[in-house]
């Protein structure tokens, strides 16, 4: 991932964190795969919470793929599906 592509991607995580902050929660990057999927760790309370699968697809990465649409699919490492 190119410092460019690292930055795109953290300024539009910087659009959602208040919302997960004001929950006591965060996201920090892990990886972008080279079939464009982003892997990223849901922190603190967003680790745990059990809507944390729809506060990634609905808020984490529809931030991302409007940010950057080359993005197919944004994954958190430490969830488990429902």
């Amino acid at each position: 991932m190119t410092p460019e592509l690292r930055e795109q991607i953290e300024f539009a995580l910087d659009t959602i964190r208040p919302y997960l902050e004001a929950d006591g929660g965060n996201v920090r990057i892990v990886e972008l795969t080279d079939d464009r999927v982003l892997r990223i760790e849901m922190l603190g309370n967003c680790g745990s919470c059990p809507m944390s699968t729809m506060t990634l697809k609905a808020g984490v990465e529809e931030a991302i793929k409007r940010a950057i649409p080359e993005i197919i699919r944004v994954e958190a490492v430490n969830l488990t599906e429902a």
